[in-house]
């Protein structure tokens, strides 16, 4: 079996225990789980239950640390801006959690209802703020740290406004919801480039109805079309 598809196959691996692990918790709790329980739902022994996980909690929060590792890739390459590339790593995050929103709200809901998570979860986010922090840093030699941290804060909190949006309602939010916000937040720094992110692009609809048509569908018809 070549690398990619052994790596493939882990991660599909990794994938099933995750799934049936957030599915038990959200049925019978999260301390009431056994890692028994989880390999047996995954279809896994429990060695490589922990030959993939270090603990329950880190089930819950494996999907960050590849992400992260992810990131760290993406920002070691040469980028043109730094801004924009925190921009970017933000959506990355965003377009994979948006990917499975089924799956995000369920880690949601188990992450809200137990204490230790949220806990973690505070320090998980906080390493993506720090992560941005020291890219741009390294990338911006000179720039006033206060300038790195805030944009950095601003980001992460805006990323993970959108994220709410997304997990907390059945509705659909597009990654292009995200892009417009962080265009915003690097317009505020001083940061767009002219011409980039044009905010008027964005906000145009254009759309034709029968004269006839009663009011309430039209209203009803565009508020389908955007929430597309």
């Amino acid at each position: 079996m070549s690398d990619t598809a052994t790596s493939a196959a882990q991660a599909a691996s990794r994938a099933a225990v995750v799934a049936a692990a957030l599915e038990l918790f959200a049925e019978q709790g999260f301390d009431q789980t056994s890692v028994e329980q989880i390999a047996q739902a995954a279809g896994v022994s429990r060695s490589t239950f922990f030959r993939q996980f270090g603990g329950k909690d880190d089930v819950v929060f494996t999907d960050h640390e590849v992400l992260l590792d992810r990131l760290r890739e993406f920002l070691g390459q040469p980028h043109r801006d730094p801004w924009a590339a925190v921009c970017e790593a933000s959506l990355l995050v965003y377009s994979h959690f948006a990917a499975d929103p089924e799956l995000a709200r369920r880690r949601y809901g188990v992450v809200r209802g137990v204490p230790a998570l949220r806990d973690r979860e505070i320090v998980t986010v906080f390493r993506y703020e720090r992560l941005f922090d020291e890219y741009l840093r390294a990338s911006l030699p000179g720039l006033d740290p206060l300038d790195a941290v805030g944009f950095s804060a601003v980001v992460t909190a805006v990323h993970n406004h959108v994220l709410r949006r997304l997990i907390r309602g059945p509705k659909k939010v597009p990654v292009s919801v995200l892009r417009v916000a962080l265009d915003d937040v690097r317009r505020r720094f001083g940061v767009l480039p002219d011409g980039e992110g044009d905010p008027a692009a964005d906000q145009v609809v254009v759309a034709v109805f029968p004269r006839a048509m009663p009011t309430a569908e039209v209203a009803r018809r565009l508020r389908e079309r955007l929430d597309d």
